[in-house]
């Protein structure tokens, strides 16, 4: 099977132990804040990006909420079908082909891309080009696709893992992965499990940023921001952006959409 990202291997070796991971575990914390923070209510259209096993689709359904995930995975993709609630889909897609996936363009009331579920994962164009044929990087054809998929007025809710955690906790001792400061991206070893308990060595690369970066990227795809807070899993808020938590949750606004900026 052709293999279109790194992330493939290590999710057909998780399966279903990928929610046995304690960041998981916030799930209905997650959804009870971005309902609230979103507009959200029953009838509401969400894309789940990078939506893994479906934990926070299946949560967003339970509210009578149309959601519709997206991932990479097929066996994440299967995953979450097989025990999906009424109102919850999903298909096997590449975030990165958002921007092209045209049926999807201003379809949705809300886009959620929580965890580094496809956004912080997508460090490289792998060959993809903007309309002038120049290179692009993943992250930014992955926000461009989601302000697409947006109706005008849609609202966005994006994690991203922050910089300045990282460059925090490593001068303290407490991160022990490779941060490249040039790239604002993480080179962790680390190893993960099957659901029977199998190790498999792994190498996982995540892109790191700062509020203001995040800032520019979503103006540039046509996105107002409206706040950006300092968040766990598990533990989302308001709390102004600072230095002490892993994430940003970013919260923004189409100004256009269903429209392609690239």
């Amino acid at each position: 099977m052709t293999r279109d990202h790194w992330f493939e291997d290590l999710a057909d070796h998780m399966g279903s132990a990928y929610l046995r991971y304690s960041f998981t575990k916030g799930t209905v914390q997650e959804i009870d804040h971005l309902v609230d923070a979103l507009g959200l209510a029953p009838g509401s259209r969400v894309l789940d990006v990078g939506c893994g096993p479906g934990r926070h689709s299946h949560e967003l359904a339970r509210r009578g909420i149309e959601a519709h995930g997206v991932d990479i995975s097929a066996t994440f993709v299967d995953l979450a079908r097989a025990d999906a609630p009424a109102r919850a889909t999903f298909e096997r897609l590449d975030a990165r082909d958002l921007l092209a996936t045209t049926r999807l363009h201003g379809a949705f009331d809300a886009v959620v891309c929580l965890c580094q579920g496809a956004f912080g994962l997508m460090t490289a164009a792998d060959g993809r080009t903007d309309r002038d044929g120049r290179a692009v990087d993943g992250d930014s054809l992955v926000v461009a696709g989601m302000a697409a998929a947006l109706r005008r007025g849609g609202r966005l809710a994006l994690s991203a893992f922050s910089s300045h955690f990282v460059v925090r906790a490593r001068a303290l001792g407490l991160y022990d992965a490779d941060f490249d400061a040039a790239t604002g991206v993480t080179h962790e070893r680390t190893e993960v499990r099957s659901p029977d308990g199998t190790p498999l060595a792994a190498d996982l690369w995540t892109a790191c940023y700062t509020p203001r970066e995040l800032a520019l990227l979503c103006r540039l795809h046509g996105l107002r921001v409206d706040s950006i807070s300092s968040v766990e899993p598990g533990a989302y808020g308001r709390e102004r952006p600072g230095v002490e938590s892993p994430e940003y949750l970013l919260l923004a606004t189409a100004l256009d959409g269903g429209t392609a900026r690239m």
